[in-house]
């Protein structure tokens, strides 16, 4: 067996991964976000942890763990965690949402003309580095100890073993990585005022990065066993559907919106905010469009007008009569945007509200607004990046068939939704922990594709009709970038 770890946004999640290569058990833990301030986005790593303790606290008592081989561990990128020189948190880690380093991204850029060239990324807020640098320009006090930077994922390796480790997929989302060379940039480093020896050390994703703690082996009656370096959450779910060959694609739904291509070699469009990442399998890049709000604009919304459920609101959409695009429109940019806009400042809005609006209408404009965004993203990434072999849905918000039509109808292309979809980065980092102590078996015999569920064709007179509310969403974007 192999347990996968995935530290999410809103929830931690454990997967247990029999020998077959199929989960036989899930946990998980809800997790809360601090916003304290506008464009501020934090969690408290103790928090983290606290939530992989009591997880695996209650997988231990159901499943018995003696037999588990290896952990893998995937989770939200880019976040900052800083500790000092005894390894104590320094303050809340700063999250991929928080957009308060706006200012610091064009500073690197002004400082560091090639900086896009290195780190074949554009300089975002929610990257690791412009962070560090808000950091040392409004909290000096705390800049001045920081002895380790970590990625989520990997203070709970830390905690887990002991281990400095990141895996180059998730260290690709620092903006302080050199892509194409997969190792530290010293110049992108330097320019933040940060140095490789407070970065942790650098694995592919399928190799060991350390071992569990003797202390926790017993608390959950387990061995010592190998812990792998793992994957940003993105990678670790493409593995987890099977993405690990150039050209196959997916396209993932949960708090954000993740359109994601296995590349023909280290490609990049930094200049439209495509994301170009190492992949978690050795030798591979991946590239990447990235929308901040995507489910979570259907979570908000059912918030804001509740108490329902978002089961409910799609049902109420579901039966509805109406086809055609909703005469409304809606921005999705909640917590500003990436792809291909770059901008943190950019806000949600509805256009077109009426006596006669329903609460269905305005589901169904979430729901096309956040494709229509999603849409934006996959036409800059195959400006890099032709043809796909296939796109597959994963995550939360693929559960919904009506949302799976709509996206084909928004993308004009194919869609597919495969078994265990919704588990994709854990089971990602659990096959991972297969393969560090499997490297002789075939890649794709570690990371099948699951059993095709459905496809999702797209209708043709639909697709015309949403390129003209496309068109339209475009405009009002561009309308009101003055005013955000």
């Amino acid at each position: 067996m192999y347990l996968g770890i995935d530290l999410g946004t809103s929830a931690i999640k454990v997967v247990l991964l029999a020998d077959d290569n199929q989960p036989i058990a899930i946990e998980e833990q809800v997790l809360s976000i601090s916003r304290p301030q506008l464009l501020w986005s934090e969690q408290s790593p103790d928090a983290w942890w606290n939530a992989l303790l009591a997880t695996l606290d209650r997988l231990s008592l159901k499943q018995a763990l003696v037999d588990v081989k290896g952990i893998g561990l995937t989770g939200q990128m880019h976040g900052a965690t800083l500790l000092d020189n005894k390894a104590q948190l320094l303050r809340p880690a700063i999250l991929w949402n928080d957009g308060r380093s706006a200012f610091e991204c064009q500073e690197i850029e002004a400082q560091l003309p090639q900086a896009r060239m290195l780190c074949s990324n554009q300089m975002m807020p929610g990257f690791t580095a412009p962070k560090l640098l808000w950091v040392k320009k409004h909290e000096p006090e705390i800049f001045d100890k920081v002895h380790k930077v970590l990625l989520p994922k990997d203070y709970l390796r830390f905690k887990l073993s002991g281990e400095f480790s990141s895996d180059l997929s998730d260290a690709s989302g620092t903006g302080w990585l050199n892509v194409k060379q997969r190792q530290w940039s010293e110049e992108l480093l330097n320019v933040t005022g940060m140095t490789i020896e407070q970065m942790p050390k650098l694995y592919e994703g399928n190799e060991i990065s350390g071992y569990l703690q003797h202390h926790l082996a017993k608390r959950w009656k387990m061995h010592c066993v190998p812990i792998v370096a793992g994957a940003g959450d993105n990678a670790a779910g493409a593995l987890g559907v099977g993405i690990c060959k150039p050209r196959q694609s997916m396209l993932s739904l949960g708090t954000s919106g993740v359109y994601f291509v296995v590349s023909d070699g280290a490609k990049q469009n930094p200049d439209a905010g495509v994301h170009s990442f190492c992949h978690a399998l050795p030798n591979q890049w991946h590239l990447m469009s990235v929308i901040l709000s995507a489910a979570s604009c259907l979570d908000w919304f059912a918030h804001m007008i509740g108490p329902l459920s978002v089961s409910q609101l799609l049902q109420e959409v579901e039966t509805s009569t109406l086809s055609s695009p909703a005469s409304l429109l809606f921005l999705p940019y909640l917590s500003g945007e990436r792809t291909p806009h770059n901008n943190p400042n950019a806000k949600g809005v509805f256009l077109g509200l009426s006596h006669s609006t329903t609460r269905a209408d305005m589901t169904k404009a979430v729901l096309e607004g956040v494709s229509y965004a999603l849409a934006d993203g996959f036409r800059a990434l195959h400006e890099v990046q032709p043809d796909v072999e296939f796109i597959s849905l994963i995550g939360g918000g693929s559960k919904s068939v009506y949302w799976r039509q709509l996206l084909a109808n928004v993308l004009g292309k194919q869609v597919e939704y495969r078994e265990g979809g919704e588990i994709g980065p854990a089971l990602g980092a659990a096959r991972l922990a297969k393969y560090a102590l499997m490297p002789n078996n075939k890649v794709s015999d570690i990371f099948p594709l699951p059993k095709l569920i459905a496809c999702y064709e797209p209708e043709l007179s639909l697709y015309r009709e949403h390129l003209e509310n496309r068109a339209k969403f475009s405009e009002l974007y561009r309308s009101l970038i003055h005013l955000f």
